[in-house]
């Protein structure tokens, strides 16, 4: 890639797709830098959104805060309901239950060692309860409660219908002043100098030029990968459920502050509360069965009467060689697709429209600012994929041919590193571009029965009566915290009821 010289300024910016990656892409670039550049969307109403992404991570709110989104206003536009975290159900046995809450585990006792090995000395010595105790989110998530008045703070996601985030989304944008263009994209035309993008022309004979295209045309990716041919990483040795189910269904019973994903015999389903109705799918590897018998697990499985027709969706684990080549920018599906386990989908177009904006290319697309682009989006991707990797590997099942062999595949250096520190001596670490922290980690990996031989020895150093009275107030406090909190139901009913 050639080198721009500075008075290239890009100014035309044109983001090519709508659906979530589409409007969250041009909400966050009018909101922060709208003065700056002129933003086209283009969509076509004959191709729908995925629509099964109902479920976000905690960054999710860091981001509706950065573009000074009213929470209320979002969640009564959205179906909206509170995400503590996820609850996993039969995955390293069949009868397994454990929670990934959003929240950190206890009160720091040594800046030396994270809290996690101080419960371990206790759990030796015999005292200390289960580790899902001093988490606020996790107690809370159990006792099925919530409020933003209590302190500290808790941590938490939303729940959302994907649709009408979409909506909500465009209803921001358009007034703000991105322009919307109705149409199918039919071709890409590249420039013979340079390579890059000058304009995409559509159906109806539109031509729309732009000095920046961002690809968010999904699984398709029409810019990045067929017009600029960028190849496809396919991770699917690794995480090889490719199809979904989606389904929407009356709630029978009020809605919990949690997602429950439910292991089967050849992946999972998924279980999404929202105000008034559930978001349902499964999730399964076609190797090991076929559409037709997902079908009817995931309508014999859900607790509600269907509202609409099941559809099916395919896919596949992986990314883009580079998010980011000459003038073009991937989001969203165009760029890649971690499967939904962990709800990162959102996150990820979240934090790559965020590093947009930080490097947006106002004198021109240079390598160094397009090579770091590409190296964090591509850490970001990995980390991800290693955390969705270990819920698969690390299982005891012995019900199926899909899980034995997850069980006895071979895995990612960087991820068995992280696994056998973790059996050493209970070391958890992060990285500064990582999702998923030390409490994530120590959550799920004892969660999915992977205990370690060992802990930090300072814990050892605490006398045990001091340990365990110290432990038992953190418990008791907690507890007492939750007791004060209205449901999550009455929450919502007072906070943000759904508007029609």
């Amino acid at each position: 890639m050639a080198k721009n010289s500075r008075n290239q300024v890009v100014k035309r910016v044109v983001v090519a797709g709508g659906g979530t990656a589409g409007w969250v892409t041009a909400t966050a670039l009018v909101r922060h830098l709208g003065p700056l550049i002129d933003i086209t969307l283009v969509e076509s109403d004959e191709i729908s959104t995925v629509g099964v992404g109902e479920s976000t991570v905690p960054t999710f709110r860091s981001f509706h805060n950065f573009m000074g989104i009213d929470e209320r206003k979002f969640m009564a536009a959205t179906l909206g309901t509170i995400k503590l975290g996820i609850e996993f159900r039969d995955w390293a046995r069949i009868g397994d239950r454990y929670i990934h809450p959003f929240g950190l585990l206890g009160k720091p006792v040594s800046w030396m060692a994270d809290f996690h090995h101080f419960w371990l000395h206790a759990r030796a010595k015999g005292f200390g309860g289960d580790l899902g105790e001093y988490c606020l989110e996790w107690v809370a998530g159990e006792a099925n409660r919530f409020s933003h008045q209590i302190e500290p703070g808790i941590g938490y996601a939303y729940h959302l219908d994907a649709a009408r985030y979409v909506k909500f989304l465009r209803g921001l944008a358009e007034p703000a002043g991105v322009k919307r263009v109705e149409g199918k994209i039919q071709s890409v035309e590249r420039n013979a100098e340079s390579g890059n993008i000058d304009s995409i022309t559509l159906e109806s004979g539109a031509r729309i030029e732009g000095d920046l295209f961002v690809d968010c045309t999904g699984f398709r990716s029409l810019l990045l990968g067929q017009a600029l041919e960028v190849g496809f990483d396919d991770w699917s040795q690794w995480v090889s459920t490719n199809s979904a189910i989606a389904v929407q269904s009356i709630s029978p019973h009020p809605p919990q502050p949690y997602t429950t994903c439910f292991a089967h015999k050849a992946g999972w389903r998924w279980r999404i509360p929202l105000q008034g109705r559930e978001g349902n799918g499964i999730v399964f590897d076609s190797n090991h069965m076929s559409d037709d018998e997902a079908r009817a697990k995931l309508l014999a499985d859900i607790d509600g009467e269907p509202t609409i027709e099941p559809w099916l969706l395919r896919f596949k684990t992986g990314m883009r060689n580079k998010t980011w080549v000459k003038n073009c920018v991937a989001l969203g599906l165009a760029n890649g697709f971690i499967e939904p386990l962990e709800s990162t989908s959102i996150h990820l177009m979240m934090t790559a429209v965020t590093r947009l904006i930080q490097d947006f290319p106002f004198y021109g697309c240079h390598d160094a600012l397009v090579n770091r682009f590409n190296d964090k989006s591509r850490q970001e991707f990995e980390h991800i994929r290693d955390f969705i990797i270990f819920h698969y590997h690390q299982n005891e099942r012995d019900d199926s041919e899909f899980w034995k062999g997850k069980r006895a595949m071979d895995i990612p250096d960087s991820l068995k590193e992280r696994i056998d520190i973790w059996r050493e001596d209970a070391r958890a670490y992060q990285m500064p571009h990582e999702l998923f922290r030390v409490d994530s980690w120590a959550m799920v990996l004892p969660g999915q029965r992977v205990m370690p031989e060992g802990y930090h020895r300072l814990a050892a150093m605490m006398p045990h009566d001091e340990l365990r009275q110290t432990l038992a107030t953190m418990r008791k406090d907690i507890a007492d915290r939750v007791a004060k909190l209205p449901t999550h139901a009455e929450f919502l009913k007072s906070y943000c009821p759904a508007t029609p």
